[in-house]
């Protein structure tokens, strides 16, 4: 697809989407729509999960970085492609490059995840890593375009990559035709400007709903002065959705057609997480589970059936592993206790047989004798449990308080 005009290049219709879709039959797969009985329950209406988790280089982004370089001329594929990305949309790029044949290089920075850095290798492209954070590994990328005549390939700010994505909404459709409300992750906007276009042309009356992390949320503020806005220092363990200003492209796409966008916690982000694991057995990234996210914040809010996208599932198991204790702490399920003791031989024993009594699976203990604050026959002990949820927090709360320790907070 060639965009000749400023004007056009605002545009993504339909057709685009079908199109597009056309053209990646036998690349992209067809992905699961799974139900969660457990979201149903809690939302009061059908919850289905669209797992892109399970797409080839897992995420939804090989379909708008193939249609992309599909689209290039012939000239342009000769030059090469250049892309700069933390994970999912290097790997999207790398694999549609080798399967197109055509060069490409990607710019990763420097501390991404060395699973993602050789997964995108393996995937055929050149990585280079560079800079600290997203944005300087974006200028890198960018002046290597310039100096090398390679095409950049832009993560979310183009009509072939929001057309792409896009034919994950024709999807949904297609498996759920009954849906009342799409939920989606939005970063730069892509992906949610893709199926807005391809659901709202089909089915005006399916509400959709965008995703941000509250700490990196550039699209309400953008939405409300009418025009994309910068946002300092964007912070969330989502990084696939970490994005400090909307895209030209989308932005007006999903102005127009996006129904709502809402701001979910850090919090919610690690419980969305542990329950996708836990109760669907299927391993997604924070930003894949932002929709499960929202849903989990206010389930009342969505008339169902509800589809939530699970866009990615490519997560650092170093990442994995802290943020699943996150999301056991922001469920209940693991606490952390400081308390202090008589230093004396047995203390800790009978500690930890109050703790047995009360059902509690002590994970870790810690001993600090010599911190200035405790006195000369105090020890502060902190200790980590396994615990069963919210009551049961309450409960060893009490029985530690009724047992005469001092907890600390």
């Amino acid at each position: 697809m060639n965009y000749s005009t400023a004007d056009s290049l605002s545009k993504v219709t339909l057709d685009d989407v079908r199109g597009a879709q056309k053209m990646l039959a036998g690349v992209a797969r067809t992905t699961a729509m799974e139900g969660s009985r457990y979201l149903s329950q809690l939302v009061g209406a059908p919850v289905h999960l669209k797992c892109e988790n399970l797409q080839r280089t897992g995420s939804f982004k090989l379909r708008g970085a193939y249609v992309r370089i599909a689209g290039l001329l012939p000239e342009e594929r000769a030059a090469g492609v250049v892309a700069a990305s933390a994970g999912n949309h290097a790997q999207g790029v790398a694999l549609a490059s080798s399967l197109l044949g055509v060069r490409s290089t990607v710019f990763m920075p420097t501390g991404a995840p060395l699973p993602k850095v050789a997964a995108t290798r393996e995937y055929g492209a050149e990585v280079r890593l560079h800079g600290q954070v997203v944005d300087e590994t974006l200028a890198a990328a960018q002046e290597y375009a310039a100096e090398t005549g390679a095409v950049f390939i832009h993560p979310f700010d183009h009509p072939d990559i929001i057309a792409g994505q896009g034919t994950v909404g024709l999807e949904i459709l297609e498996q759920c035709p009954e849906v009342r409300t799409i939920v989606v992750g939005i970063g730069g906007g892509g992906l949610a400007a893709g199926i807005a276009v391809a659901v709202k042309a089909l089915r005006p009356d399916v509400r959709i709903v965008g995703v941000q992390a509250a700490g990196a949320a550039a699209y309400p503020p953008s939405l409300a002065a009418g025009r994309p806005l910068s946002i300092d220092n964007p912070a969330t363990m989502a990084d696939g959705i970490k994005v400090g200003r909307p895209g030209d492209v989308p932005f007006r796409i999903v102005a127009e057609l996006v129904d709502e966008v809402r701001t979910v916690s850090e919090s919610h982000l690690s419980s969305a997480l542990l329950l996708c694991l836990e109760r669907a057995k299927l391993v997604v990234e924070p930003a894949g589970a932002s929709p499960v996210a929202a849903l989990l914040s206010e389930p009342g809010a969505f008339e169902g059936p509800v589809v939530a996208l699970l866009s990615g599932g490519n997560v650092d198991p170093l990442l994995m592993q802290r943020i699943l204790r996150h999301g056991m702490a922001a469920s209940g399920r693991y606490l952390a206790v400081t308390l202090r003791l008589t230093d004396r031989p047995g203390a800790l024993a009978t500690l930890l047989g109050v703790l047995s009594v009360a059902d509690a699976n002590v994970l870790d203990v810690s001993h600090v004798r010599t911190d200035p604050r405790l006195g000369l026959t105090e020890v502060e002990v902190e200790l980590h449990l396994e615990t069963k949820g919210p009551e049961h927090c309450a409960e060893l709360g009490r029985a530690l308080r009724e047992a005469g320790y001092r907890v600390i907070d």
